[in-house]
C-alpha cells in the first residue's frame, strides 16, 4: 500500500474480518451447546417414557414393586456413561471455539502486520501519526492516562 491514505480502510477491513470470524465462531458454539443440550432433553424424555411403558406393562404388584431398583442402576450405568460423553463433547467444542479463536486473532495481526508494513518508511509523518492516535483519548480515556483511579 502506497497511499497513506489507504490505511484506515485496510486496518477497517481487518478488524471487520476479525469481528465476522469471532461471530461466526460463538454462534457456533452455541449452536453445538444447543445441540448439546437438546440430545440431553430428548434422552430424558425417551427414558420417562420408557419408564411410563414399564409401570403400565406390569402385570402385579411384585412385578411392579421391582421396577424401582432396575430403572436405579440401569440410570445409574446410563448417567456414568452421559457423563463421559458429555464431557468429551464440551471439550472438543471449547478446544474447537480455542483454536478457531487463535486462527481468527492471528489472522488479524497479519492483516492489520500487513496494511501497516505497506505504508512504506516516512509515510506518515509524525503529526498525523499523533493526530491519529490522538483520536483514540476521545473514545477512550484511558489512552491518555485519564482512567478511573487518575482523572479524580
Amino acid at each position: 500500500m502506497s497511499n497513506p491514505g489507504d490505511l484506515p480502510l485496510a486496518l477497517y477491513k481487518a478488524n471487520t474480518e476479525f469481528q465476522l470470524r469471532v461471530n461466526k465462531l460463538v454462534m457456533e458454539n452455541w449452536r453445538k451447546w444447543l445441540e448439546m443440550s437438546t440430545r440431553a432433553v430428548d434422552d430424558g424424555i425417551a427414558e420417562s417414557q420408557a419408564r411410563v411403558e414399564q409401570l403400565l406393562k406390569a402385570q402385579d404388584w411384585v412385578g411392579l414393586a421391582t421396577i424401582p431398583a432396575d430403572t436405579f442402576w440401569r440410570q445409574l450405568q446410563q448417567r456414568m456413561g452421559d457423563a463421559n460423553v458429555t464431557n468429551q463433547i464440551a471439550a472438543n467444542v471449547q478446544q474447537h471455539f480455542a483454536q478457531g479463536l487463535q486462527d481468527a486473532f492471528e489472522t488479524w495481526q497479519k492483516d492489520t502486520a500487513r496494511a501497516l508494513s505497506g505504508l512504506g518508511e516516512g509515510a506518515l509523518s509524525t503529526t498525523q501519526w499523533s493526530d491519529m492516535m490522538g483520536q483514540w483519548g476521545h473514545l477512550w480515556p484511558w489512552a491518555n492516562s485519564k482512567g478511573p483511579t487518575q482523572g479524580k
